[in-house]
């Protein structure tokens, strides 16, 4: 109570500079999202879906491989990929700048890789990420997009 001494405590500064170099960090990391740059749909009969596609949008893809068809959309791409698993649904890909990085970060606050970092063609990076949440963040570098 008042007027009561206070224990004394007995505290090194060194102990003080174990305690605080021991101690977790929390990386801050600033995750930078471009804009949408593709939305890609799995596809299991690609002919089917490229078919599809084309009479609705009114055009033929500017893509078109067995491995990966685009279309133009508005300014960004609407893509069929038939190695996409159809229970993950249609995959969003974010431009940034740095995939690596980005995917790094994504990781670091939660996620775990989906699919790995990786240069598809043409300079264009790709990785896709798993979110606490269960869903799929794409993340893409794509030096030849411009906006419109």
């Amino acid at each position: 109570m008042l007027g009561e001494e206070l224990p004394t405590l007995d505290v090194r500064m060194e102990d003080i500079r174990a305690l605080l170099e021991a101690r977790v960090r929390i990386p801050t990391m600033t995750l930078v999202l471009n804009g949408l740059r593709t939305v890609i749909y799995p596809s299991t009969d690609l002919g089917a879906d490229k078919a599809w596609w084309s009479e609705l949008l009114g055009k033929q893809p500017y893509v078109d491989e067995p491995f990966y068809v685009g279309f133009e959309v508005a300014g960004y791409e609407l893509a069929l990929l038939p190695d996409a698993d159809p229970s993950d649904g249609a995959l969003v890909y974010w431009g940034v700048d740095d995939v690596q990085a980005s995917a790094q970060s994504a990781i670091a606050s939660g996620s775990v890789e989906h699919t790995p970092v990786a240069n598809v063609g043409d300079d264009i990076v790709t990785a896709t990420v798993r979110t606490p949440a269960g869903t799929i963040l794409g993340l893409i570098h794509n030096p030849h997009f411009k906006i419109g």
